[in-house]
């Protein structure tokens, strides 16, 4: 057998090893798939960001798109995204403004307090039921809209749920005992101050509740 021989039987071997190999993967159903993924480190913040609330939310967010052929059919698309949300609340202490009194005393005066605000939103979407049209078809600017403004209702339904105003009770009574354990007052604007003293009358009114039922219990 001469070297050409050998190499055309090598050939036509290679070739059906590869033939076999490609039908055995595609009966079995084994597919190569490949994923590459980049990351960029944009930049770093120094930031001063107090978390006080946390809440879990879930949305059923429904997305259509109605769309004219030649101004007289529709042909509509259609989604349905259900997101679950790990919702933050807190504050930008980089936005508080506070000074020590004139008088010499040792109270700390803080002259404007930013409002709670969401610093952070988790959330986990799975699609369902999507339907495209004929010639109205789905694109990857579709799913951004969708997820952004999915993210967006979430944003609004915290900020209207009771998350702010539990923020609010935890930092100012948090500020209050920071101040006393260090032998400071604490004075807020006049809003805040009132709720801080309603907050304080609370929170001792509690404290004070046990000892009450413990000295009123027969021995």
């Amino acid at each position: 057998m001469d070297f050409l021989t050998t190499a055309l039987l090598l050939l036509v071997g290679t070739g059906a090893g590869v033939a076999l190999a490609n039908a055995l993967r595609n009966r079995s159903g084994i597919t190569d798939v490949r994923r590459d993924s980049v990351i960029l480190l944009e930049r770093i913040e120094k930031v001063f960001k107090v978390v006080m609330a946390e809440g879990y939310f879930s949305e059923i967010y429904n997305y259509q798109d109605q769309k004219k052929i030649l101004y007289l059919l529709n042909d509509p698309k259609k989604a349905m995204v259900i997101a679950k949300s790990k919702v933050l609340v807190g504050f930008d202490f980089a936005k508080v403004r506070f000074r020590a009194a004139e008088n010499g005393e040792k109270t700390l005066v803080i002259e404007a307090f930013p409002e709670p605000e969401v610093l952070s939103i988790d959330t986990d979407y799975k699609f369902y039921d999507i339907q495209a049209g004929y010639l109205n078809h789905f694109s990857g600017e579709d799913y951004t809209k969708i997820l952004d403004e999915a993210k967006q209702a979430m944003n609004d339904r915290a900020m209207q749920s009771d998350l702010p105003k539990i923020a609010n009770n935890q930092i100012q009574y948090m500020m209050y005992q920071l101040a006393s354990s260090m032998g400071w007052q604490l004075q807020l604007p006049e809003a805040e101050q009132r709720q801080l003293e309603a907050l304080k009358a609370k929170t001792e009114a509690e404290a004070s509740l046990p000892k009450l039922l413990k000295t009123g219990t027969p021995t």
